[in-house]
């Protein structure tokens, strides 16, 4: 099971600056997850952490910071650099974010050993190409292994179109080989979407790499999958193709997807789906090298951290969309109560009388409904009780 956060501020600081408690061949991987804004990358995140210690929503820009996520198996440590969306200047200025959140996500990339490119299948305005952001991300950095992950594949009625899909995400090509697209959907009604997508690869087979998805795990993921899919597309050789050549902003201009992916995975991470394919596929990655953080630490965040971006994620959820951006949020209370529970206080200041109606909502359901929902997050965050109360105030 992955190790709670601490509560204690100062003690979260000790861990963090504990020297790590390696075994003698450590293994490790620094893992950049990038994508559009709400592609679910946090949800993805929280999944392979199994804790949830990054903020989601269904608002774009609820990731405001680059948090880092470590999980701990046995000799091999995976960071994960959870990033804002890629977004660009204009859109960040509607949004009224900060510097930050434009340049986070690039710097994340200058210390990735490998990049999750996550795009949101459900979304039929984006689905069938990468996001100029991602590409110029990806064209920068030609030398860093990237892997498509395509999310949310549950909520897609018509799986044929992830062979579309995935075709133009990559251009055509998977790890220097050129794709074989063959469907093997039954044409009756009886076998609906369940009949599998084979998406193979131009090579042959004793190239696979054992435990890529496309090896022998593939029949495994076929029979235990909860997606009507059957194979990722998978790595075969070891890559004898040449490295990816550097892109100009003009080569850009007519590039819908990366032909140099290694992997394709499809999962659903907000139902955990094929995601544990996806944590074997990681921890396989990992070249030998010092850990960074001692075995107990799930993040980097401090406890507050925590807390303030799981209350922030409730408002932008439950509140209309130009409100939440102008909530500050102050801590009053943090304190352990009597019988070892969390006890926090936190006031909402709002810029309006009217938004402070809308945050408390009729006979306080609003508010409340925000106070549990959090509390419950912040004790799977901390594994103990919390109790929290939460105030609203005109600034």
């Amino acid at each position: 099971h992955p190790p709670p956060v601490a509560t204690d501020g100062e003690e979260q600081k000790r861990l963090l600056e504990n020297r790590p408690d390696q075994p003698q061949e450590p293994k490790v991987l620094r893992i950049a997850v990038i994508g559009a804004p709400n592609a679910g990358k946090s949800t993805l995140s929280n999944q392979l952490l199994g804790r949830k210690v990054f903020p989601v929503s269904k608002k774009v820009h609820t990731t405001r910071c680059k948090a880092r996520g470590v999980i701990t198996h046995e000799d091999t440590q995976l960071i994960i650099l959870d990033t804002p969306g890629l977004t660009n200047p204009l859109k960040a200025k509607r949004h009224n974010l900060d510097e930050a959140m434009l340049t986070d996500p690039w710097d994340s990339m200058k210390h990735a050993d490998l990049v999750l490119v996550l795009v949101d299948v459900s979304d039929h305005w984006t689905r069938n190409s990468l996001s100029k952001e991602v590409l110029k991300c990806l064209s920068q950095f030609p030398h860093i292994p990237s892997v498509l992950v395509l999310n949310k594949v549950d909520i897609l009625k018509k799986k044929f179109l992830l062979l579309e899909i995935v075709a133009d995400l990559t251009e055509g090509i998977v790890n220097g080989k050129k794709l074989e697209v063959k469907s093997a959907f039954k044409q009756d009604s009886s076998s609906s979407a369940k009949s599998p997508l084979q998406i193979t690869q131009a090579s042959p087979p004793e190239s696979k790499v054992p435990g890529s998805p496309c090896g022998q795990e593939k029949n495994q993921a076929q029979e235990g999958s909860g997606l009507d899919r059957s194979s990722d597309v998978g790595g075969a050789g070891t890559g004898e193709a040449q490295g990816p050549k550097h892109y100009g902003p003009e080569d850009l201009k007519d590039m819908k997807g990366w032909p140099h992916f290694q992997e394709i995975f499809m999962l659903a991470a907000l139902r955990g789906e094929e995601v544990d394919t996806l944590k074997r596929y990681l921890l396989m990655q990992a070249k030998p090298g010092p850990w960074e953080f001692h075995s107990n630490v799930l993040t980097n965040q401090s406890p507050q951290e925590i807390c303030d971006n799981i209350i922030r994620e409730k408002v932008l959820e439950y509140l209309p969309l130009e409100v939440p951006y102008g909530v500050t949020q102050v801590t009053d209370i943090w304190e352990e109560g009597k019988c070892g529970e969390l006890l926090i206080v936190q006031s909402l200041l709002v810029p309006r009388e009217s938004h402070k109606r809308m945050l408390i909502g009729r006979g306080g359901k609003v508010i409340s409904r925000i106070a549990r929902e959090a509390g419950q997050d912040l004790m799977n965050a901390f594994l103990c009780d919390v109790r929290l109360k939460l105030k609203v105030e005109v600034k």
